[in-house]
């Protein structure tokens, strides 16, 4: 029997429980209360951000059951005659709720024809039917269709957001995660709920024990090792170019995403450059980096005798910075990276 997926099993039930949408949930919660419901909404925004799981809420609250609750996938339900089957049930009476509610789900993937099809029932719906149209690309969905519903878009959470949500999740489930794994499995969700509690059950099946460390998650998941990330900063701390180099070759001879790589090693940068310049905030970075990660860093900001380049610099946060914007576009996945050590020593012999 196959197990149910986290995110199934941890899918927001209440306006309550939803993280990081209060610009959404506030005034959907507000018109369910007050009694003031819209004909029809338009959920927008990138994938795993919880658009379904909010239209089944906002559905609940304003008292539909799931015997009058439609969810119709628009991507394979896309054709005019799809849509006018859609229409013409919805003109007949609720079965048990005052609404009858319709969710739309990918909907900028309907035809031209379907578009065309749906806006007549969107300009004289009948008063018990509400549509709720989600879609990942907003920019897709018609303007007459969209000046005629309510607009929200959902934010992508932040990092922090991500990583307390699936420390969360990983407690209710008997595990405990440390703090910078949480930040991690942040990292690699990329702004998606759904992501980070896929990647968690990864994790979860491929470990044996409870206590989940960082290493533990870059196994389950070949993320990038912090040793491979330490070998680029530490030659770009002592100023060898050669070796700095040799560690990018190695990684990406090692499969790693080079992309994923790459926004380590500005992570790791920028934590270094924070530790030297900003002291105030070392308790701060010692908790969210975790002892370890801290206290390795901490040894990249001092002067070094005897290099030619003493310590991190900004400059070289600016170069890998530029390579993040190359990266996307580079056949050679590893020149970005490339280029910016050879930016950051051009005049160095190979050490």
């Amino acid at each position: 029997m196959a197990h149910q997926s986290l995110y199934r099993i941890h899918r927001p039930a209440t306006f309550a429980e939803v993280v990081g949408q209060e610009h959404v949930t506030k005034p959907l919660e507000e018109e369910a209360k007050t009694k003031k419901i819209g004909h029809a909404y338009i959920f927008a925004g990138t994938r795993g951000l919880g658009k379904t799981s909010v239209a089944r809420i906002f559905a609940t609250a304003i008292g539909c059951t799931e015997h009058d609750l439609y969810e119709i996938d628009a991507a394979s339900n896309n054709s005019v005659e799809d849509i006018r089957a859609l229409t013409e049930g919805v003109y007949t009476l609720p079965f048990q709720s005052p609404y009858k509610v319709y969710i739309l789900d990918e909907v900028h993937m309907l035809s031209k024809g379907a578009w065309n099809a749906f806006l007549k029932t969107l300009e004289e719906p009948p008063s018990h039917a509400v549509f709720i149209l989600a879609t990942t690309e907003l920019e897709k969905v018609p303007e007459t269709v969209r000046s005629r519903c309510q607009v929200f878009e959902f934010k992508k959470p932040t990092r922090a957001v991500l990583a307390k949500m699936t420390a969360a999740v990983a407690k209710k489930e008997g595990y405990t995660l440390a703090s910078d794994a949480a930040e991690l499995i942040a990292m690699l969700a990329d702004g998606s709920y759904r992501d980070a509690l896929s990647v968690l059950q990864r994790v979860f099946a491929a470990t044996k024990g409870n206590t989940l460390s960082r290493k533990i998650v870059e196994t389950a998941t070949g993320a990038p090792r912090r040793e491979q990330v330490h070998a680029l900063i530490s030659a770009l701390a002592t100023g060898e170019r050669g070796k700095a180099l040799v560690a990018i070759e190695q990684a990406a001879k090692a499969g790693i995403d080079m992309k994923l790589f790459l926004e380590l090693v500005l992570e790791a940068l920028r934590a270094t450059l924070l530790i030297r310049y900003a002291p105030d905030l070392r308790a701060e970075l010692e908790s969210e980096l975790g002892a370890d990660e801290f206290s390795s860093l901490e040894k990249f900001v001092q002067p070094n005798v005897g290099h030619t380049t003493p310590y991190i610099t900004h400059a070289m946060m600016f170069a890998f910075l530029t390579a993040a914007e190359r990266i996307r576009y580079a056949p050679i996945p590893a020149l970005p990276l490339e280029l910016a050590v050879l930016e950051i020593f051009p005049g160095e012999a190979s050490k």
